[in-house]
């Protein structure tokens, strides 16, 4: 396959171009003028997209791409109201922009990104943040190139994820530093359920996506949107002791010492529907211990 990949200098695109290039598949990466070169993208084709959308449909009509994987936005937990503009133009307004190029283009297929967060108490809409709401924007934004062009869009929405090379600030890296300087965490009482799926899950899923589209000549996939769940669901406890036991490392945390967030999510989104034919490659245990043993260097 030939596709166009944004986001390729975050966490899941390094290893989704990665895997991508190992399968001999062409990969190109569209970014930003800002955006800093990794080596995952410095061995993928690039296009930089500087703002004007005639360029991009021009490139994207010579080039006659497969299929778009839309991986690019800005995560922000919770923001300050000087976020509100650069949340819009990433996460709405380059994505606007992709998926008119890609309709413009005839590009047969565009897999969107999306986030169990849209789905607060399990509802089937209520966004945990202005983050989740600006996913669901964009996702409300689509349905008019579904229609109008009959373009193939499906959303895959992911719950939190981890695994080796992960710079992000989340809980196993948290624990895994508090481990090596022997400190105790203060945390919330730690009741809150959580889906957590290493990196490998996650890429074998979107490969598994794209080459199902690749065949959905009928388009039976267009508009749907599906859940990648690790397919176990833990409390934060839960979890802290199972991180324990397989990095076999004393984890110390002073459970309850702070309040949960501000709508904070207790239990994630389940009604999801399943990629078809999709399932994890390993286990939340395997998972740790791949990626913090070889860390560790044991």
């Amino acid at each position: 396959m030939k596709i166009l990949i944004s986001g390729t200098t975050g966490f899941i695109g390094k290893h989704l171009v990665q895997e991508l290039l190992e399968e001999h598949h062409s990969v190109y990466a569209i970014l930003r003028p800002s955006s800093k070169i990794d080596t995952s993208a410095k061995n993928a084709s690039q296009y930089v997209f500087d703002g004007d959308i005639e360029k991009l449909i021009a490139f994207m009509k010579n080039e006659k791409f497969d299929g778009v994987i839309h991986l690019a936005s800005l995560f922000l937990a919770q923001h300050k109201p000087g976020d509100i503009k650069e949340l819009i133009n990433s996460n709405i307004l380059f994505s606007t922009n992709l998926i008119e190029a890609t309709s413009k283009s005839n590009t047969p297929w565009f897999i969107n990104t999306g986030t169990f967060w849209q789905h607060y108490k399990n509802q089937n809409y209520n966004p945990v943040n202005l983050y989740a709401a600006t996913k669901q924007a964009f996702e409300d934004i689509a349905k008019f190139y579904v229609d109008a062009f009959n373009l193939n869009f499906v959303t895959i929405k992911l719950s939190d994820t981890f695994g080796p090379n992960d710079t992000r600030p989340k809980i196993f890296n948290l624990w895994s530093k508090a481990i090596a300087t022997n400190e105790t965490l203060g945390m919330s009482p730690g009741k809150q359920k959580i889906d957590i799926n290493h990196i490998e899950n996650v890429v074998g899923a979107f490969l598994h996506m794209a080459t199902l589209l690749q065949k959905d000549t009928k388009k039976a996939l267009k508009s749907k949107s599906f859940a990648v769940s690790s397919g176990k669901i833990i409390t934060l406890r839960e979890l802290a002791k199972i991180f324990s036991h397989v990095t076999r490392k004393l984890l110390n945390i002073n459970w309850g010492e702070k309040p949960y967030r501000p709508r904070e999510v207790m239990i994630p989104w389940n009604k999801g529907e399943v990629i078809p034919g999709w399932k994890p490659r390993i286990s939340l245990e395997e998972g740790i211990r791949k990626t913090f043993y070889k860390q560790n260097g044991e």
